[in-house]
């Protein structure tokens, strides 16, 4: 194809013809883009904007060298502005650091690893786009832009463009995606199924005819009728195949998609040039036979991937269309209404047997409500008057009178999907290698195909052509690139189940590596929950004053220390509130100055340089050693006033779960901002020989630093504001499923109902899990380390080819789905 043949249209023609398409350009259109040192003209911006990316991707040759004139792109399929709505928007997309927003979008048209490449590179080059993660398992892509410089409409069109249809991540929108995908796939099977039967049926008469003798007439009549039933097979089932090897060398990619489609292409079009010249050998047989073998592998492994993501699906699906709405004051007047028109502030009835639909405080009854969606835990919560319920869980005996405080998208639920959707959008070091070594392993595969081609064509060139096509076939590495997402997304579905809400895609990586497991105390060891257990004046006031101070102090603090005031809280009102981390609070109550919190915060206040010899009066007699639980310092200007001592209680399961750990050879270590005394009557009850008391945050995040410094691979679990720091550089992070929101989102997991058993499983999991990816790796290695020679020797045919690549990918994928087996859990069954 020389420059002799080329349509481009020169810079005199470009004022009559569009210079992509050659259609006449419209009267007064101005549609100019300058090629190749001339500025042409266009006939519509949908001709201007497929040059200028053809141009921009460094291929303006293409003009040059084109044999004919390309046809006018089509206008988009779809007009994607409406997705620009904030309203519309409100369902599938968030808001996150700074002025960037999180957009859940599931893409159809992925086949392969490579397909995530292409889409994350073609979209990562737009302006505004800050970061695209696309799960090939899912389909769904995590899209980060500044809204400020791209529209989300741009992105989706953009998406489009390269051929791959974006609709919201929302429930309803999955199960239609699954819905059409499995439709469609079936389909193709069929259609293919029935051409390799019937062309089967053709090929027997053909090969019987070699062997005892047929006419030329009725062996060209057999060809024919074996191409015609091809066609159908080639140009509709294995569509996939060619549009995903399009895609993927537009972009200068290599996918496994690639020698399939070159394999069937090859095949078909040298069948199709023997049947014409009536001479040679036809392999439609084989091309409908592997054809249908191929997309029966991946209707298999999309079933299995289907079956496991059904399984950490939106558990929104779940909630009740419609709800029971009491009017306030009047609960003996209600009405049903649908579960959308549920407002904050609406009171709802929830009897025995349904799913509360939103997250609310019980206001009247009381019941025992299982929370297993969301925690793991099976076991009913007793809730009554002023508990909270949570969205997703199931009233199971009693009705319960629920004021509402969140719906839809900001509920407890919601969140814990949009955590969910992140993990699944991670990815892994292990994937990203994966997928690497995919990319190499296709360009070595085709060389190799290259060179066994040449070989048999000098040895015995008939067999060149199908010898080919098994290399291609049989060596394509869908196995490889499916090993480690496989398994990587049964194991978080499988913590999930157990409790432990993964929110980070290296997570399941590092928890095999841990050396060192560092706990917070409040909150994490404890229940959190601490109880105004004495009060030691040591001032002028009166005791009930100085509570009530301490609880007006405390009224703004999210902090667990807070709800100990609880109750003592509306007598006294403060003022100027300021609070300091790991060192106390102040305020303002009447017209005088307040600190509670640590001795040096609280005598910073004072007037005198000293504390007085009373202060001395918390450890109760002389010489007698401090009571147990914390001690906080009330003081003002005059002095000290008030030692108020607080006692939390241990999770019931920190012993077990601290023994479990040291048993399995992980260091453990108490990190806490508390009194030491406390500090080490908690270390001394759990076991945990090495402690650390009234440690900073900045000294909890060098203590960790220095602990990584010494080789170790740090997993922090903390649950308060104060723990932000920590959790943040530590290797791994888990936070409390009572955490602060912060800390929550700045945690690599969640531990969402609190039970620290569930580490010590994790850490076995992930071992467990590490151990199949191998398995799956090594198997993938070994069958096209096998197969390879094998089918260069000439033993294995296409269609075996076509069976063989099926079942290892098959092999690899329901491996994987072994770690989502409902095992006995040790943890579960002492609930």
């Amino acid at each position: 194809m020389g420059a002799q043949s080329s349509v481009a249209v020169s810079c005199a023609e470009a004022s009559r013809a569009c210079y992509h398409c050659g259609l006449p350009v419209p009267p007064g259109a101005d549609f100019q883009l300058s090629v190749q040192g001339c500025e042409q003209s266009f006939c519509c911006p949908g001709c201007q904007a497929v040059a200028s990316a053809i141009i921009d991707g460094g291929l303006s040759g293409f003009y040059r060298y084109r044999t004919q004139l390309n046809e006018r792109p089509a206008p988009a399929a779809r007009d994607y502005s409406v997705y620009d709505s904030p309203q519309v928007q409100r369902d599938f997309v968030t808001a996150v650091d700074g002025d960037c927003n999180r957009a859940q979008l599931l893409l159809e048209g992925i086949s392969c690893a490579a397909c995530v490449w292409l889409i994350e590179h073609h979209l990562g080059k737009l302006d505004g786009v800050e970061r695209v993660t696309v799960n090939a398992n899912t389909r769904r892509c995590s899209l980060q832009w500044r809204p400020a410089q791209q529209s989300l409409s741009g992105l989706m069109a953009a998406l489009e463009a390269i051929g791959y249809r974006p609709v919201p991540a929302t429930d309803q929108s999955r199960q239609a995606l699954l819905q059409r995908e499995s439709r469609q796939a079936l389909m193709r099977l069929g259609v293919a199924g029935i051409g390799m039967m019937q062309v089967g049926m053709v090929a027997i008469a053909l090969y019987a005819g070699a062997l005892q003798g047929i006419s030329e007439n009725w062996q060209m009549f057999l060809r024919w009728i074996s191409l015609l039933i091809a066609t159908p097979v080639v140009f509709y089932s294995a569509q996939p195949f060619f549009q995903g090897a399009y895609r993927v060398l537009k972009s200068a990619h290599l996918s496994m998609d690639v020698p399939v489609a070159t394999a069937i292409g090859l095949a078909y079009g040298a069948s199709c040039w023997a049947t014409l010249r009536g001479s040679g050998e036809v392999y439609f047989d084989s091309v409908s036979m592997f054809t249908f073998f191929l997309l029966l592998g991946r209707y298999l492994e999309m079933h299995a991937r289907h079956a496991n993501g059904l399984e950490s699906a939106s558990l929104a699906r779940l909630l009740p269309l419609t709800v029971c709405k009491v009017e306030r004051g009047r609960v003996e007047h209600s009405e049903h209404i649908p579960l959308k028109a549920l407002k904050p502030g609406h009171w709802i009835r929830v009897n025995a047997g349904e799913t509360i639909p939103c997250d609310g405080r019980v206001q009247e009854g009381h019941g025992g409500v299982v929370e297993a969606l969301l925690t793991g835990e099976a076991d009913a919560i007793e809730k009554r008057t002023g508990d909270l319920v949570v969205a997703g869980s199931v009233n199971q005996e009693g009705s319960l009178l629920v004021e509402v405080t969140a719906v839809g998208g900001e509920t407890r639920l919601s969140t814990i999907e949009r955590l969910v959707e992140q993990a699944q959008a991670e990815k892994p070091r292990q994937v990203a290698i994966a997928d690497r070594l995919a990319g190499y392993f296709v360009g070595i595969v085709l060389l190799i195909t290259l060179v066994v081609a040449l070989l048999w064509w000098h040895w015995a060139a008939e067999k060149a052509l199908w010898v080919s096509l098994s290399v291609l076939v049989v060596t394509c590495p869908c196995a490889l690139s499916l090993a480690t997402p496989a398994a990587l997304t049964a194991a978080l579905t499988h913590l999930r189940r157990l409790g432990l809400l993964v929110t980070r895609g290296h997570v399941i990586e590092g928890l095999e590596k841990v050396t060192r497991v560092i706990f917070d105390k409040t909150g994490t060891l404890t229940l959190g929950q601490p109880r105004v257990e004495d009060v030691v004046l040591c001032g002028d006031l009166e005791r009930d004053y100085c509570v009530a101070v301490a609880a007006a102090l405390e009224a703004g603090s999210s902090h667990p220390i807070a709800e100990a005031f609880a109750e003592f809280r509306g007598r006294v009102y403060a003022a100027d509130l300021h609070s300091e981390t790991s060192a106390g609070v102040e305020g303002r109550v009447g017209n005088e100055r307040f600190r509670l919190g640590t001795t040096a915060y609280a005598m910073a206040l004072c007037r005198q340089q000293t504390a007085p010899i009373v202060c001395d009066r918390r450890n109760g007699i002389e010489g007698a050693a401090p009571a147990p639980g914390q001690w906080l310092l009330l003081a003002n200007s005059r002095g000290p006033q008030a030692w108020i001592q607080l006692r939390d209680r241990l999770r019931p399961e920190a012993s077990a779960a601290v023994r479990a750990l040291i048993g399995r050879g992980i260091d453990v270590e108490l990190l806490s901002g508390d009194h030491s005394s406390n500090v080490k009557a908690v270390a001394a009850a759990l076991g945990i020989e090495d402690y650390h008391s009234g440690v900073s945050p900045a000294q909890k995040l060098a203590h960790i630093r220095r602990r990584q410094a010494q080789g170790d691979i740090v997993l922090m679990v903390g649950d308060g504001i104060n723990d932000i720091p920590v959790l943040g550089g530590a290797d791994i992070s888990v936070a409390m499923g009572a955490a602060t929101d912060l800390a929550q989102s700045r945690a690599d997991s969640i531990l969402l109902h609190g039970d620290l058993r569930v580490l010590a499983q994790a850490l076995q999991f992930s071992r467990r899990t590490r151990r199949v990816i191998r398995q799956n790796l090594s198997w993938a290695l070994l069958y096209n380390g096998v197969a390879l020679p094998l089918a260069a020797a000439g033993w294995v045919p296409p269609y075996a080819a076509a069976i063989g690549m099926s079942l290892s990918s098959l092999v690899v994928v329901v491996n994987a789905l072994r770690l989502g087996k409902k095992a006995q859990d040790p943890v579960a069954s002492k609930r």
